[in-house]
C-alpha cells in the first residue's frame, strides 16, 4: 500500500502529544477511535466501507490506512461534518454524488491513494463552504474542465505528487479566493498565462519539480499579487526578459535545481527578500544583476560554475543576512565584496578554489555568526582576520592544505582563544612544513610555528658530538628570530655526550665563542634536550 503522510495528520499527533486517549463513548463507530465528541479516527486494514452510526456531534473524520476502495453515494453524514480527511487508502473510484450531503465541509483531503486516476466534474458541487482541498499523490493525469467550478471560497488546492501533464486553461476559472496553488511533483512542461488568468488573488504558487523547460513572458502576468513563486527542480535554462516584471509583490523566489546558466540584469522585481538560484550552471553573473534589491535578506548561489565575482556585485544588497557561496570555483574575492552589507551574519563560502582572503574581507560584518571556510586551498588567514567583529564566530576551517610557519600565529592563537566556535576543531591538519605534515593545527605548540631564517638551511651544520647517523635531521631543527633574541631547537631521538658551540662576530672584530656541553646520559633510555640559546648569555 502507498504510504504518504500528509500535512493533515497533525491532528492526529497533536492528540497524542497532549496525551489523549479514545473517549469512553459507546457511540463510537467499530474500528474508530473517538478522540473527543467532535474527532473521530479510522485506522485499520479490514475497514472495507465507510464507519456508521457516527454522532451528529462528530465534526473532524479521518479514515486512515485502510481497505476503502470506493466512495459511494451512500455516505450518511450530513452538514455537521466541517473536515474530511482520507489518507493512504485503496481508493480507485470517488462517486460524484459522494459528498453531496456534505454542504457544512470547510476542509477535505482524498490523498496517498495508488489506485485513483480521475475525479469527474460534479464530484464537489456541494462544497460551496469549502476552504481547503489537498489531492496530493494520487495518480491523477489530467483534470477535467468544471472540476473546481462551485469552489468559489477555496483558499487553498493541493495537487502535488501526481501524473498531471497538462491542466485545461479553464481549470481554475472560478477559483476567486485562491491563495495557495501547488502542482509541484507532476510531469507539467509548461504552464500558459490562460491558466493562471482567474488568480487574481493568488499568493503562493508551488510548480517545482515538473518538466518545466520554457517560461513564456506572459506565464505570470496575470497573478499580480503573488509572495512566494517555487519553480525549482525543472529545466528552465533562460528567464525571458520581464517573465517576473509584474510580481510586484514577490517575496520569495525559488529556482533551485535548474540549467539556467545567464540571467539578465532586471530580471528580479525589488521586492523579493529570498532568491534561491543554487544548483545551476552560472558561470558569469552581472556587476548589477542584483541592483535594486534592497530588501533581499537571504541569497543563494551554490553550486553553480562561477569562478570570480564582480567587486560590486552585491553593493546595494543592504538587507542582506544569509549569502551562500559554496561549491563553485572562486578562486578570489575582491577585497571590498561585502562593503556596506552591515547586517551580514550567515556566510558560506565552503567547497571553492580560494587560497587567500583579504585581511579586511569582512570589516563592516560586526554581527557575522557563521562563516564557513572548508574545502578550499587557503593555507593562512591573515593577521586582523576577526578583529572587527562584535560576535563570536562559528567557523568551519576543515581540509584546507594549512601551511603551519610563522604566519599561521594570529590563526593559531584566535583558535586556541576561541576552540568552541571551530566546528571539528581536531580535523584542522598542517599540510606543512615536511616536519608537522599530517597534525592537527591544536595538537601543536605555538613555538613550533616558525618561518625559516638564514641560518635555517644551516641548522645541521650545528656541531653535535654525535655519530653521523644520528645527527639530527634539518627538518627537526628549527630557527625562530624574535626582535633580537634567537632560538635554535633541535630533537633527537636517541641521546649522546654532545656540545652545541655558537660564534658572536661584530663588525670586524674576532667572534665570541659560546659552547653548551651535555655529559652522557646515566641511561641508555635517556634522549638529548631540546637546547636553547639566547644571544645574550
Amino acid at each position: 500500500m502507498l504510504k504518504y503522510f500528509g500535512s493533515t495528520l497533525w491532528l492526529f499527533f497533536h492528540l497524542f502529544q497532549h496525551g489523549a486517549t479514545s473517549a469512553p463513548n459507546t457511540n463510537c463507530p467499530p474500528k474508530c477511535q473517538c478522540f473527543s465528541s467532535t474527532k473521530v479516527m479510522c485506522s485499520q486494514e479490514s475497514l472495507r466501507s465507510m464507519p456508521t452510526n457516527t454522532s451528529t456531534q462528530v465534526k473532524e473524520l479521518i479514515v486512515m490506512t485502510t481497505g476503502l476502495m470506493h466512495l459511494s453515494s451512500t455516505m450518511h453524514y450530513g452538514p455537521h461534518l466541517t473536515k474530511l480527511v482520507f489518507v493512504n487508502n485503496l481508493l480507485s473510484h470517488v462517486s460524484t454524488t459522494a459528498f453531496d450531503h456534505l454542504t457544512g465541509l470547510e476542509e477535505l483531503e482524498i490523498s496517498g491513494n495508488h489506485w485513483l486516476e480521475h475525479l469527474n466534474p460534479g464530484t464537489f458541487g456541494n462544497q460551496r463552504n469549502l476552504t481547503r482541498l489537498m489531492l496530493n499523490f494520487n495518480k491523477f493525469k489530467s483534470l477535467s474542465n468544471g472540476l473546481f467550478s462551485s469552489l468559489q471560497k477555496l483558499m487553498t488546492l493541493q495537487l502535488k505528487g501526481n501524473l498531471i501533464s497538462h491542466l485545461p486553461g479553464q481549470i481554475f476559472q472560478n477559483l476567486q479566493s485562491l491563495r495557495v496553488l501547488d502542482l509541484s511533483l507532476n510531469r507539467l512542461s509548461k504552464v500558459e498565462g490562460e491558466l493562471l488568468s482567474g488568480l487574481s488573488q493568488l499568493e503562493s504558487l508551488r510548480l517545482g519539480y515538473n518538466r518545466i523547460d520554457v517560461l513564456l513572458p506572459d506565464t505570470f502576468h496575470n497573478i499580480s499579487k503573488v509572495k512566494n513563486l517555487y519553480l525549482q527542480g525543472n529545466r528552465i535554462s533562460h528567464l525571458p526578459r520581464g517573465v517576473f516584471s509584474h510580481l510586484e509583490e514577490l517575496e520569495e523566489l525559488n529556482l533551485r535545481g535548474n540549467l539556467i546558466a545567464n540571467v539578465s540584469s532586471g530580471t528580479f522585481p525589488s521586492s523579493l527578500q529570498q532568491l534561491d538560484l543554487k544548483d545551476n550552471r552560472m558561470a558569469w553573473i552581472s556587476s548589477d544583476l542584483f541592483c535594486g534589491l534592497t530588501s533581499l535578506s537571504h541569497l543563494f548561489l551554490s553550486k553553480n560554475q562561477l569562478t570570480d565575482l564582480p567587486e560590486a556585485v552585491f553593493r546595494n544588497l543592504t538587507a542582506l543576512q544569509h549569502l551562500d557561496l559554496s561549491k563553485n570555483q572562486l578562486i578570489l574575492l575582491p577585497g571590498t565584496i561585502f562593503q556596506g552589507l552591515r547586517e551580514l551574519e550567515f556566510v558560506h563560502l565552503q567547497n571553492n578554489n580560494l587560497s587567500s582572503l583579504e585581511a579586511m574581507l569582512f570589516e563592516d560584518q560586526v554581527f557575522l555568526e557563521q562563516l564557513y571556510l572548508s574545502d578550499n586551498s587557503l593555507q593562512m588567514l591573515p593577521p586582523g582576520f576577526f578583529d572587527t567583529s562584535a560576535h563570536e564566530n562559528v567557523m568551519r576551517l576543515r581540509r584546507n592544505p594549512w601551511h603551519c610557519d610563522c604566519h599561521m600565529i594570529y590563526l593559531y592563537d584566535y583558535m586556541v582563544e576561541h576552540s568552541h566556535l571551530v566546528e571539528d576543531l581536531s580535523n584542522v591538519y598542517c599540510k606543512g612544513p615536511i616536519s608537522l605534515r599530517g597534525q592537527s593545527l591544536v595538537s601543536i605548540e605555538r613555538d613550533q610555528l616558525v618561518c625559516p631564517s638564514n641560518i635555517s638551511s644551516r641548522a645541521s651544520a650545528v656541531p653535535f658530538n654525535c655519530s653521523v647517523e644520528e645527527r639530527p635531521h634539518p627538518g627537526k631543527c628549527t630557527v625562530q628570530v624574535i626582535d633580537d633574541n634567537m632560538t635554535i631547537k633541535c630533537k633527537v631521538t636517541k641521546g649522546r655526550p654532545l656540545s652545541l658551540k655558537v660564534q658572536f662576530q661584530e663588525g670586524d672584530s674576532n667572534p665570541s665563542e659560546y659552547i653548551l656541553k651535555k655529559d652522557s646520559p646515566q641511561s641508555e633510555s635517556s634522549q638529548c634536550h631540546t637546547w636553547t640559546i639566547n644571544p645574550t648569555v
